[in-house]
């Protein structure tokens, strides 16, 4: 783990952020475990649901990888600041979601905002998808961040498993990244291609070289949490200015000890729409790469040019 600096405000709010299927969920479940937090779950994803909620977040999401920095801040301050005070907006959410499962949902988030304001817990973001704007939410936001990278090799194989791919014209058609990240027009190439290996590796590759330039972040592994759950979100609590207690070791502990969890696949659950399930953390290493052939596993590697993470299982 790479603390970068103490920036940011330890009683603010927490993003846990990293691209998808790199273990987001799952973290942010084990660090609202304490009851210090309230876990609300992708605000920024354009997809309805988990997204699209303005009951959540009062904002118009456009792209996949929203980037969000000071030359935009003033579309998406407002909205957030509100969602991390836990404000929760009933009228805008019934003018647009107004479905069973949309109520349903706005009961539960509109309750959890509530209760938590009132008993001055904390908003934990669990979002994959503001992974490019980690700088503007621990700069501006006053977040405590906390960014998940997971092995290039583990990520691909969920994404082949899973059938995604990332469409990189919603990165090039936002002008603010690809003037402040310009590396990003190396994936214009890619644009249109079929090879979702390739793509995957790249989104990887893009994402994990511009956590690796802002200050104030955690970048952890998911290797070494789940290897070694307890003495890694022992840490993170820390980071977070979370109260380390015997019932969020004991949550954690039996949520990560679950072995008849660890063969499921993925799927959304409950109104949150979290893919967190309970597992056996360690045993669910052995199977990160599934699926891919060794020949798959050498390109990744060297599309990413990474080496074994320490600690993780070999593959072959």
């Amino acid at each position: 783990m790479t603390e970068r600096s103490e920036g940011t405000d330890k009683h603010g709010p927490v993003l846990v952020t990293g691209l998808p299927r790199s273990g987001t969920s799952w973290t942010g479940k084990m660090l609202a475990a304490g009851g210090e937090l309230v876990y609300v779950n992708e605000p920024l994803n354009p997809q309805h649901p988990p997204g699209r909620c303005p009951g959540v977040l009062k904002a118009q999401v456009t792209h996949r990888f929203q980037y969000i920095c000071e030359d935009n801040s003033g579309d998406w301050l407002g909205p957030f600041l509100d969602t991390v005070a836990l404000r929760y907006r009933f009228r805008a959410e019934l003018a647009r979601n107004r479905s069973p499962y949309d109520l349903a949902r706005m009961v539960r988030y509109g309750s959890a905002f509530t209760w938590g304001r009132l008993t001055g817990r904390r908003a934990l973001l669990d979002d994959p998808f503001a992974v490019l704007s980690a700088a503007w939410f621990a700069r501006t936001l006053g977040c405590r961040v906390i960014a998940l990278v997971r092995d290039p090799v583990a990520m691909v194989a969920s994404w082949q498993r899973l059938g995604w791919t990332v469409y990189f014209h919603e990165l090039l058609e936002q002008p603010l990244l690809v003037r402040d990240h310009p590396s990003v027009l190396e994936l214009r190439e890619l644009v249109g291609s079929q090879d979702r290996v390739a793509k995957a590796a790249a989104l990887w590759r893009f994402t994990r070289s511009i956590l690796s330039g802002v200050p104030g972040i955690r970048l952890v592994t998911y290797e070494s949490l789940a290897a070694d759950p307890l003495s890694g979100f022992r840490d993170l609590y820390s980071f977070a200015g979370l109260t380390w207690s015997a019932r969020a070791e004991e949550r954690i502990s039996r949520a990560c000890t679950a072995p008849e969890a660890a063969a499921r696949g993925f799927a959304w659950s409950g109104l949150s729409r979290t893919a967190y399930r309970p597992m056996d953390s360690r045993a669910a290493l052995l199977a990160a790469g599934q699926g891919l052939a060794p020949d798959e596993v050498d390109r990744i590697r060297l599309l990413t040019r990474t080496r074994q993470p320490e600690g993780e299982p070999a593959r072959r």
